[in-house]
């Protein structure tokens, strides 16, 4: 197992100028991590990331600053609305998953993650979320994205979410075998497919999901979760209620050398939770 961390999660709270990505590769080196999820809006300030921004000049310096770091890019994250219903804006997101995809096939990230969306223009959960015809939509959406991923050499990943379209394990599979691209792959986050109503039972949902997308896994996100009165709350793995012996079971016996991001990680505890996460993997 190989583990990273979302670039943005390192150096938070602290000063502008160990905000660049140049200084949070650095830290994240220095606390242990060998690969980063990489969103250049979030570690690159004063840049509209639009389709013309994502240049070539831009994937080889990047590529450089993680070499000279010795970190890889296991994720270069591209998380817009492949679902949004306006399709001029529409057109203008796809085009910059276009330039990620260019990106990322010259700086060699592993995979360009997404989330899958929702059926309005605010990105949020309504009542017609989960239904089929928002399936429908971003299937629509996602088929040009990967058809560019297949012409560049670059893997395409979804990343199920419960508030999202593609909610579950099933809703995951209909969308790999309707776009039928070896192109297309899964982040499997097994906190992010849990809510409310099936918390408790947490143990047969990510069961499930290692059955069905078991085997179109391309990186795994590792969070926890806590109970809010608003719901389930991420935080650092470690520090609520997951058990983590399944997924990283999963990981050892399935996914050799594997890259494992951290998220919701802060400063005091992103250290903690990888040395946890070793710990716990080592004892398997």
């Amino acid at each position: 197992m190989q583990i990273g961390i979302r670039l943005h999660d390192v150096n938070t709270g602290l000063g502008p100028q160990e905000h660049t990505m140049e200084s949070r590769a650095a830290k994240a080196r220095e606390e242990g991590f060998s690969c980063v999820h990489l969103a250049f809006s979030k570690v690159i300030q004063g840049v509209n990331f639009d389709g013309s921004a994502l240049n070539e000049g831009l994937a080889m310096h990047a590529k450089r600053v993680f070499a000279q770091n010795g970190l890889d890019v296991a994720v270069l994250g591209c998380y817009l609305n492949l679902a949004h219903p306006d399709p001029e804006k529409l057109s203008g997101i796809r085009d910059r998953y276009f330039g990620h995809i260019r990106v990322a096939a010259l700086m060699g990230a592993g995979v360009v993650g997404t989330e899958t969306g929702a059926p309005n223009a605010e990105y949020k959960t309504d009542a017609n979320t989960h239904t089929e015809e928002a399936l429908d939509t971003f299937i629509r959406g996602l088929s040009p994205v990967v058809e560019c991923a297949e012409h560049y050499g670059v893997t395409v990943a979804i990343e199920p979410v419960w508030k999202h379209i593609v909610y579950d394990a099933d809703r995951a599979l209909s969308v790999l075998k309707a776009v039928g691209s070896r192109n297309l792959r899964i982040i499997l986050d097994p906190v992010n497919l849990l809510y409310e109503g099936n918390a408790d039972d947490r143990d047969r949902v990510i069961a499930d999901a290692i059955e069905k997308l078991g085997d179109h896994v391309a990186v795994v996100h590792l969070k926890d979760f806590v109970r809010t009165e608003s719901g389930l709350k991420s935080v650092a793995a470690g520090t609520g209620e997951m058990d983590y012996t399944r997924i990283l079971r999963f990981m050892k016996e399935r996914k050799p050398y594997i890259q494992a991001t951290l998220e919701n990680t802060a400063n005091e505890n992103a250290v903690s939770s990888r040395m946890l996460l070793e710990k716990l993997y080592g004892e398997l």
